[in-house]
């Protein structure tokens, strides 16, 4: 078994997993220099469940040029907050493309999310082959803005209790 060298996690904190261990900005010693806390108006969660990935998946999907953006609004008795999966297939490559693509979707999710994510909303962030870890950045960015703001307009109302109980 090999000896982990605490030197090198302090230096490289993406070898320990600091960076991308959560997507709610809590860890604030990995923000970019200039940068303050990200704006926190919802608590956002982390999608582990199987069956929450398929509920998202079943739900409305936004295709940009990087990744596939899959978005759900939550019936009110939910959970709450935000929540957000991310996954990618063996088709963006191996362990290593993978793992680099998913952090730079959760590090797209970190800076968007609180600002635009809506509460009540479950989003999937699926990686691309071939585009989700080498596409630009920013550009990355400005995808994911536009996709949710295209998945909450084509979203369907969710029905009003009141008209149930008098049917």
């Amino acid at each position: 078994m090999a000896k982990r060298d605490p030197i090198a996690d302090q230096t490289a904190p993406e070898r320990s997993g600091a960076v991308c261990s959560r997507v709610d900005g809590s860890d604030t010693h990995d923000a970019p220099a200039g940068r303050g806390v990200p704006d926190r108006r919802a608590p956002i969660a982390t999608l582990k469940k199987r069956a929450d990935f398929l509920r998202a998946a079943r739900a409305g999907r936004v295709p940009c040029p990087a990744f596939l953006l899959q978005a759900r609004r939550r019936a009110p008795d939910e959970a709450a907050g935000i929540r957000v999966g991310f996954t990618c297939s063996k088709k963006v490559g191996n362990a290593v493309a993978r793992n680099r693509a998913k952090r730079r979707l959760r590090a797209i999710a970190r800076e968007v999310l609180p600002g635009t994510g809506l509460a009540g909303w479950d989003y999937v962030l699926i990686g691309r082959a071939e585009a989700t870890a080498c596409h630009d950045f920013a550009a990355m960015r400005d995808d994911l803005r536009a996709a949710l703001s295209k998945a909450h307009a084509k979203a369907p109302r969710l029905p009003d209790m009141s008209e149930k109980a008098g049917a």
